[in-house]
């Protein structure tokens, strides 16, 4: 509105008075500073673009919904199909700045009243603690909402359907020593452990913060890795930081798909002196026929597998897929 009165009025003529939005109002009312938070519309607008913002685990995000979708359940569809409702508190806003305004937490769709005004907009908070205790999580294919993630790169991090199909090439057994290099936040080695306690468990990552990261995780999910090392992995090897009783590991996983992925293949085939198993996943095709003409000398078994996955997106009253991305593993197995 104001755009088309300046357009077809001298600026002189206006007076504009400014009042507060309507997620300030929402804000207010719950007693929480808005300025950080983020918004996005869904009038008349693919829900594509909710999916885009979300998975970038925003802290609080306003939503303007579209009555005519649904409103307020289309977004907390949108949020379910992408395993999220557990991250966050939902709130539904109605008739704000009106007489009848109506504020209600939604846990569950059942939570939805028959007759939500559509007048109003929903807002999102992140959960400070999980809702799952570690008791009640599955043995391995934990929701991804379940970690900690890196709050400047959220969703970095190895998704559940190749967690999956990852823990089942490595083939656990129940003693051993496995080193999860270039580990992020800790989601593969740390789901090991469930599978297989009496494992002890190396994590390595260079990303700062990422010890503390991946401590959090395995409270979250109720396990204990031997030693977490926050340092580049070829720095390790050569100022010798791994303990005695982790030094030779019997499953080992390189991800990151770092330059150097190469150098630490090698040094890692030196420091393996029993059978062991070896999986590296990997996003770049690039990648692969160099590690794999590392490995081909040293193993007596290697596989290169291609995995891709899809979720299932609500889109109004149907469902579309959306696809995450492909993931290669490359897997050697030395007797």
């Amino acid at each position: 509105m104001g755009r088309l009165l300046i357009q077809n009025f001298p600026l002189s003529k206006l007076y504009f008075e400014p009042a507060a939005t309507s997620f300030q109002l929402a804000f207010s009312r719950l007693g929480k500073p808005w300025q950080n938070t983020q918004w996005i519309s869904l009038h008349g607008r693919d829900p594509i673009s909710f999916e885009k913002v979300i998975k970038k685990l925003p802290s609080s995000l306003v939503v303007l919904t579209d009555s005519n979708r649904g409103g307020a359940k289309e977004v907390y569809e949108l949020l379910h199909s992408l395993r999220l409702e557990g991250k966050y508190d939902f709130w539904t806003f109605e008739r704000l700045g009106y007489q009848n305004e109506r504020i209600i937490k939604i846990n569950s769709i059942q939570d939805f009243p028959i007759d939500l005004d559509p007048l109003h907009l929903v807002i999102l908070f992140e959960k400070e603690k999980p809702l799952i205790k570690s008791k009640d999580l599955p043995l391995f294919g934990i929701d991804d909402s379940i970690f900690l993630q890196y709050s400047d790169c959220p969703g970095l991090m190895t998704k559940r359907e190749i967690r999956v199909q990852l823990l089942s090439e490595l083939n656990l057994p129940k003693q051993g020593v496995i080193w999860d290099i270039g580990s992020g936040v800790g989601s593969i080695g740390l789901e090991a452990l469930r599978i297989s306690p009496n494992l002890k468990l190396l994590s390595i990552d260079k990303r700062v913060g990422s010890k503390n990261i991946i401590k959090e995780n395995a409270i979250r999910i109720g396990v204990r890795p031997s030693l977490i090392i926050e340092d580049e992995a070829l720095n390790i090897f050569k100022e010798n930081k791994i303990t005695p009783n982790l030094l030779h590991p019997d499953r080992v996983i390189i991800g990151g798909g770092g330059s150097n992925s190469n150098l630490i293949l090698e040094k890692v085939l030196r420091l393996i002196n029993s059978p062991c198993i070896i999986v590296i996943p990997l996003i770049s095709l690039k990648s692969i026929s160099k590690l794999e003409s590392i490995l081909k000398p040293k193993v007596h078994k290697l596989s290169i597998s291609q995995h891709q996955s899809y979720r299932g997106v609500s889109i109004g009253e149907d469902i579309r897929l959306s696809p995450l991305n492909p993931v290669f593993i490359l897997k050697g197995e030395i007797q």
